[in-house]
């Protein structure tokens, strides 16, 4: 049981139990009850706004490096506020090291599947992960999932903090829309590491996969959509607040599944090579003939093995 689940589950007041007995019974410090999180300061989101925009055009570089950058242009920052702030949005580099994603000491870790794996068409593998959204006065968080082989986006939501809740939303209606697929695909976090979300995932048949420590590259597709995200909306756009940055990211995510041209799939866009996906496989289950003019000009994988020797 998490932290915030063991919290919401204390009753002020409880006809029975004061609240230093809920709080002992639940392992739940009262500090921890009574605490009011506070408000980021403006120096901390202009400073967190610049890290994203340095992170998201050279994700290899970590803390180190983004302070020295940030020096160089004339902000003076230390290491340690770099880190702390990186923390806080969710941002790690992207290159070989000990540790990729902290998973929670209880939550099960699963074995990663995709090593050599040719991935070719939809609902083979689907992938998540979550990327921080920078507004006028605070910050969200955002989960997509997309499939694979198309680099389709199947669903999306946004939060104002880092729990399972909206990771599990994303997927129920990335489930209920576009069927399922055979492998999913994520990094360590608590997050997608929780019993809620994989719970999930093993109730529907679907094989559980977990990015390795120091597999820079098992995510890179969702990464480069982050990319083009921010650059061509987000920064553009600089939303006020969690209404406008709902309404506009929805607005670009139809406009990248459905009509942006996509350089790896030939210039197509992903959500039509999904559909021509889907109906091969229903041409090849006796169906009749389906135009397949939008299929899929050439595997993900084998994209990401020329990453990975450009690397």
């Amino acid at each position: 049981m998490s932290p915030a689940t063991r919290l919401a589950m204390i009753a002020r007041p409880h006809p029975q139990f004061s609240i230093t007995t809920q709080c002992v019974l639940l392992k739940v410090p009262r500090s921890t009850l009574y605490y009011q999180p506070q408000p980021v300061s403006d120096d901390d989101l202009a400073l967190m706004r610049r890290i994203d925009e340095f992170y998201m055009a050279h994700p290899f570089l970590g803390s180190r490096r983004i302070a020295v950058m940030l020096r160089q242009q004339g902000v003076t920052v230390n290491r340690k506020r770099v880190m702390r702030l990186m923390r806080a949005m969710g941002l790690q580099a992207l290159g070989p090291k000990p540790r990729t994603s902290i998973p929670a000491p209880d939550h099960r870790i699963f074995l990663y599947l995709l090593k050599g794996l040719v991935i070719d068409k939809p609902n083979q593998v689907w992938a998540a992960d979550i990327t921080y959204i920078p507004m006028g006065r605070g910050f969200l968080y955002l989960v997509a999932i997309i499939d694979w082989a198309s680099r389709a986006v199947l669903a999306w939501r946004l939060s104002n903090s880092m729990e399972t809740g909206f990771c599990l939303a994303a997927l129920e209606e990335a489930l209920a829309r576009f069927g399922k697929p055979e492998i999913f695909n994520t990094d360590q976090g608590s997050q997608f590491t929780s019993a809620g979300f994989t719970g999930k995932l093993i109730a529907e048949g679907i094989r559980v996969s977990m990015d390795g420590r120091g597999r820079y590259l098992d995510n890179i597709f969702i990464e480069r959509l982050w990319r083009s995200l921010k650059h061509e909306n987000v920064y553009l756009m600089g939303y006020a607040d969690g209404r406008e940055a709902r309404a506009g990211i929805g607005r670009w995510i139809a406009f990248y599944n459905d009509t942006r041209p996509h350089q790896a799939l030939a210039y197509r866009a992903p959500m039509a090579v999904w559909r021509a996906g889907q109906n091969s496989k229903l041409a090849a289950a006796g169906c009749g003939h389906v135009d397949n003019a939008d299929a899929l000009p050439t595997g993900p994988q084998r994209q990401q093995q020329d990453y990975a020797k450009a690397a």
